[in-house]
Protein backbone atom coordinates (compact mmCIF):
# COMPACT_ATOMS: atom_id res chain seq x y z
CA UNK A 1 0.00 0.00 0.00
CA UNK A 2 1.59 3.32 -1.03
CA UNK A 3 2.31 6.30 1.91
CA UNK A 4 0.34 9.22 1.97
CA UNK A 5 2.63 11.59 1.88
CA UNK A 6 1.31 15.27 2.58
CA UNK A 7 3.16 17.46 -0.63
CA UNK A 8 3.84 19.99 2.23
CA UNK A 9 6.99 17.71 3.98
CA UNK A 10 10.01 18.68 2.36
CA UNK A 11 11.51 15.09 1.11
CA UNK A 12 14.66 14.36 -0.38
CA UNK A 13 14.41 12.27 -3.24
CA UNK A 14 17.22 10.05 -2.15
CA UNK A 15 15.04 8.96 1.62
CA UNK A 16 13.87 5.37 1.38
CA UNK A 17 10.28 5.57 2.57
CA UNK A 18 8.41 1.91 2.91
CA UNK A 19 4.69 1.19 2.30
CA UNK A 20 1.77 2.68 4.68
CA UNK A 21 3.60 5.35 6.00
CA UNK A 22 1.75 8.39 7.04
CA UNK A 23 3.66 11.46 6.68
CA UNK A 24 2.01 15.35 7.52
CA UNK A 25 3.20 18.52 6.35
CA UNK A 26 6.03 20.42 7.26
CA UNK A 27 8.14 17.45 7.71
CA UNK A 28 11.57 17.53 7.17
CA UNK A 29 13.93 14.58 6.04
CA UNK A 30 16.96 14.22 4.47
CA UNK A 31 18.15 12.19 1.76
CA UNK A 32 20.66 9.57 3.67
CA UNK A 33 17.56 8.69 5.27
CA UNK A 34 15.79 4.94 5.63
CA UNK A 35 11.76 5.01 6.94
CA UNK A 36 10.26 1.57 7.27
CA UNK A 37 6.52 0.58 6.67
CA UNK A 38 3.74 1.69 8.52
CA UNK A 39 5.63 4.67 10.60
CA UNK A 40 3.79 7.71 11.31
CA UNK A 41 5.69 11.39 11.02
CA UNK A 42 3.63 14.05 12.85
CA UNK A 43 4.34 17.53 11.61
CA UNK A 44 7.18 19.62 12.15
CA UNK A 45 9.47 16.82 12.55
CA UNK A 46 13.45 16.24 10.99
CA UNK A 47 14.77 12.92 10.28
CA UNK A 48 18.32 13.70 8.84
CA UNK A 49 20.99 12.20 7.59
CA UNK A 50 22.32 8.84 8.89
CA UNK A 51 18.81 8.08 10.27
CA UNK A 52 17.48 4.47 9.79
CA UNK A 53 14.49 3.52 11.28
CA UNK A 54 12.22 0.50 11.55
CA UNK A 55 8.44 -0.47 11.33
CA UNK A 56 5.46 0.92 12.70
CA UNK A 57 7.19 3.54 14.50
CA UNK A 58 5.28 7.10 15.34
CA UNK A 59 7.06 10.31 16.14
CA UNK A 60 5.15 13.23 17.44
CA UNK A 61 5.32 17.17 16.61
CA UNK A 62 9.04 18.79 16.62
CA UNK A 63 10.82 15.64 17.45
CA UNK A 64 14.71 15.63 15.53
CA UNK A 65 15.91 12.39 14.87
CA UNK A 66 19.54 11.67 13.61
CA UNK A 67 20.69 15.48 15.19
CA UNK A 68 24.48 16.16 15.03
CA UNK A 69 26.45 14.81 18.14
CA UNK A 70 27.12 17.02 21.20
CA UNK A 71 30.14 16.09 21.20
CA UNK A 72 33.26 18.35 20.50
CA UNK A 73 35.40 14.65 19.19
CA UNK A 74 32.82 15.25 15.84
CA UNK A 75 34.13 16.38 12.79
CA UNK A 76 31.74 15.24 10.43
CA UNK A 77 31.81 11.70 10.02
CA UNK A 78 29.34 9.70 8.46
CA UNK A 79 27.56 7.86 11.37
CA UNK A 80 23.98 6.60 12.15
CA UNK A 81 21.01 6.70 14.64
CA UNK A 82 19.88 3.20 14.42
CA UNK A 83 15.81 3.05 15.91
CA UNK A 84 13.54 -0.75 15.95
CA UNK A 85 9.86 -1.04 15.40
CA UNK A 86 6.93 -0.22 17.29
CA UNK A 87 8.30 3.01 18.85
CA UNK A 88 6.49 5.95 20.31
CA UNK A 89 8.81 8.87 20.11
CA UNK A 90 6.76 12.00 21.35
CA UNK A 91 6.65 15.61 21.19
CA UNK A 92 10.40 17.13 21.26
CA UNK A 93 12.17 14.44 21.43
CA UNK A 94 16.23 14.52 20.61
CA UNK A 95 18.27 11.72 19.20
CA UNK A 96 21.61 12.01 18.15
CA UNK A 97 23.70 10.19 15.75
CA UNK A 98 26.70 8.82 16.34
CA UNK A 99 30.21 10.91 16.83
CA UNK A 100 32.55 9.28 14.98
CA UNK A 101 32.78 7.27 11.68
CA UNK A 102 30.42 3.68 10.76
CA UNK A 103 29.47 3.79 15.05
CA UNK A 104 25.95 4.11 15.91
CA UNK A 105 23.08 5.32 17.92
CA UNK A 106 21.19 2.46 18.72
CA UNK A 107 16.76 2.37 20.06
CA UNK A 108 15.67 -1.21 20.19
CA UNK A 109 11.72 -1.87 19.84
CA UNK A 110 8.95 -1.47 21.96
CA UNK A 111 9.92 1.15 23.64
CA UNK A 112 8.37 4.77 24.41
CA UNK A 113 9.74 8.22 25.50
CA UNK A 114 7.96 11.11 26.67
CA UNK A 115 7.72 14.52 25.40
CA UNK A 116 11.24 16.19 26.12
CA UNK A 117 13.48 12.69 26.27
CA UNK A 118 17.37 13.22 24.55
CA UNK A 119 19.08 10.57 23.70
CA UNK A 120 22.67 11.58 23.16
CA UNK A 121 25.70 10.01 20.96
CA UNK A 122 26.72 6.37 20.92
CA UNK A 123 24.22 5.90 23.48
CA UNK A 124 22.39 2.11 23.11
CA UNK A 125 19.00 1.01 24.32
CA UNK A 126 17.07 -1.64 24.53
CA UNK A 127 13.61 -2.96 24.06
CA UNK A 128 10.38 -1.90 26.09
CA UNK A 129 11.86 0.55 27.70
CA UNK A 130 9.92 4.04 29.41
CA UNK A 131 12.04 7.12 29.66
CA UNK A 132 9.14 9.73 31.30
CA UNK A 133 9.16 13.63 30.87
CA UNK A 134 12.37 15.97 30.07
CA UNK A 135 14.58 12.69 31.04
CA UNK A 136 18.26 13.40 29.47
CA UNK A 137 20.62 10.52 28.71
CA UNK A 138 24.25 10.74 27.75
CA UNK A 139 26.64 9.83 25.09
CA UNK A 140 28.01 6.52 25.47
CA UNK A 141 25.65 5.09 27.64
CA UNK A 142 23.89 1.51 27.67
CA UNK A 143 20.31 0.95 28.76
CA UNK A 144 19.20 -2.92 28.76
CA UNK A 145 15.55 -4.19 28.27
CA UNK A 146 12.63 -3.32 30.03
CA UNK A 147 14.39 -0.34 31.83
CA UNK A 148 11.92 2.63 33.15
CA UNK A 149 13.32 6.26 33.40
CA UNK A 150 10.74 8.32 35.43
CA UNK A 151 10.11 12.30 34.96
CA UNK A 152 13.58 14.19 34.38
CA UNK A 153 16.06 11.38 35.45
CA UNK A 154 19.92 12.33 33.80
CA UNK A 155 21.80 9.77 33.13
CA UNK A 156 25.64 10.68 32.83
CA UNK A 157 27.74 9.94 29.87
CA UNK A 158 29.12 6.48 29.80
CA UNK A 159 26.61 4.59 32.76
CA UNK A 160 25.22 1.46 32.41
CA UNK A 161 21.53 0.60 33.46
CA UNK A 162 20.49 -2.92 33.94
CA UNK A 163 17.26 -4.63 32.86
CA UNK A 164 14.15 -3.93 34.32
CA UNK A 165 15.53 -1.73 37.03
CA UNK A 166 13.97 1.78 37.64
CA UNK A 167 15.00 4.81 38.13
CA UNK A 168 12.95 7.52 40.20
CA UNK A 169 11.73 11.19 39.31
CA UNK A 170 14.20 13.65 39.51
CA UNK A 171 17.15 11.39 40.19
CA UNK A 172 20.90 11.91 38.09
CA UNK A 173 23.44 9.39 38.83
CA UNK A 174 27.19 9.35 37.54
CA UNK A 175 27.61 5.47 38.14
CA UNK A 176 25.89 2.01 37.04
CA UNK A 177 22.68 0.99 38.06
CA UNK A 178 22.57 -3.45 38.37
CA UNK A 179 19.60 -5.19 37.11
CA UNK A 180 16.27 -5.81 38.75
CA UNK A 181 16.58 -2.98 41.15
CA UNK A 182 14.96 0.69 42.10
CA UNK A 183 16.94 3.60 42.79
CA UNK A 184 16.42 7.38 43.42
CA UNK A 185 17.02 10.38 45.58
CA UNK A 186 19.59 13.19 45.81
CA UNK A 187 22.30 11.30 46.40
CA UNK A 188 21.46 8.33 44.21
CA UNK A 189 20.32 5.34 46.81
CA UNK A 190 19.32 1.99 46.23
CA UNK A 191 15.60 1.48 47.01
CA UNK A 192 15.04 -2.30 47.21
CA UNK A 193 14.04 -5.18 44.23
CA UNK A 194 12.20 -4.44 41.59
CA UNK A 195 9.70 -7.03 42.39
CA UNK A 196 6.18 -5.43 39.82
CA UNK A 197 8.32 -5.46 37.44
CA UNK A 198 10.48 -8.92 38.22
CA UNK A 199 6.45 -10.41 38.69
CA UNK A 200 5.35 -8.98 35.27
CA UNK A 201 8.51 -10.73 33.58
CA UNK A 202 7.22 -14.11 34.94
CA UNK A 203 10.43 -14.47 37.68
CA UNK A 204 9.15 -17.09 40.82
CA UNK A 205 8.61 -15.50 44.20
CA UNK A 206 11.64 -17.52 45.47
CA UNK A 207 14.26 -15.89 42.67
CA UNK A 208 13.17 -12.41 43.54
CA UNK A 209 13.78 -13.55 47.20
CA UNK A 210 17.23 -14.69 45.56
CA UNK A 211 18.07 -11.40 44.11
CA UNK A 212 17.16 -9.49 46.80
CA UNK A 213 19.30 -11.66 49.04
CA UNK A 214 22.09 -10.75 46.79
CA UNK A 215 21.43 -7.20 46.35
CA UNK A 216 21.76 -7.40 50.72
CA UNK A 217 25.38 -8.41 50.26
CA UNK A 218 26.06 -5.86 47.46
CA UNK A 219 24.39 -2.79 49.43
CA UNK A 220 24.32 -3.17 52.73
CA UNK A 221 27.95 -4.44 53.62
CA UNK A 222 30.69 -2.47 53.66
CA UNK A 223 32.66 -5.03 51.62
CA UNK A 224 33.33 -3.77 47.92
CA UNK A 225 31.88 -4.38 44.64
CA UNK A 226 34.21 -7.68 43.99
CA UNK A 227 34.20 -9.23 47.43
CA UNK A 228 30.21 -8.92 47.53
CA UNK A 229 30.00 -10.98 44.01
CA UNK A 230 32.35 -13.45 45.50
CA UNK A 231 29.65 -13.54 48.52
CA UNK A 232 26.68 -14.01 46.15
CA UNK A 233 28.68 -16.64 44.64
CA UNK A 234 28.85 -18.27 47.67
CA UNK A 235 25.65 -17.82 49.03
CA UNK A 236 23.02 -17.49 46.77
CA UNK A 237 21.56 -19.81 44.69
CA UNK A 238 22.13 -20.01 41.41
CA UNK A 239 19.35 -18.58 38.27
CA UNK A 240 19.88 -17.14 35.56
CA UNK A 241 18.84 -13.53 37.27
CA UNK A 242 21.65 -14.11 39.49
CA UNK A 243 24.03 -14.73 36.78
CA UNK A 244 22.89 -11.16 35.00
CA UNK A 245 23.25 -9.72 38.24
CA UNK A 246 27.00 -10.85 38.66
CA UNK A 247 27.70 -10.42 34.79
CA UNK A 248 26.61 -6.86 35.29
CA UNK A 249 28.76 -6.06 38.35
CA UNK A 250 31.49 -7.96 37.06
CA UNK A 251 31.69 -5.91 33.82
CA UNK A 252 31.40 -2.40 35.47
CA UNK A 253 33.71 -0.20 34.56
CA UNK A 254 32.60 3.23 36.10
CA UNK A 255 31.60 1.39 39.89
CA UNK A 256 27.66 1.30 40.92
CA UNK A 257 25.68 3.44 42.41
CA UNK A 258 26.35 4.35 46.40
CA UNK A 259 29.05 1.92 46.42
CA UNK A 260 32.97 1.42 46.13
CA UNK A 261 34.81 -0.26 43.26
Amino acid sequence: MASDISPRAEIDQRARIGDNCKIFPFVYIEGDVEIGDGCVIFPFTSILNGSRIGKANKIHQGSVIGALPQDFEFTGEKSECVIGDNNIIRENVVINRATHKGCKTVIGSNNFLMEGVHVSHDTVIGDNCVFGYGTKIAGDCVLEDDVILSTSVIVNAGCRVGKESMVQAGTSFLKDVPPYIIVGGKPVKYYGVNTTKLTMAGVPEKVQKHIANAYRLVFHGQNSVLDAILQVREQVPDSEEIQALIRFLSETQRGIITKIM
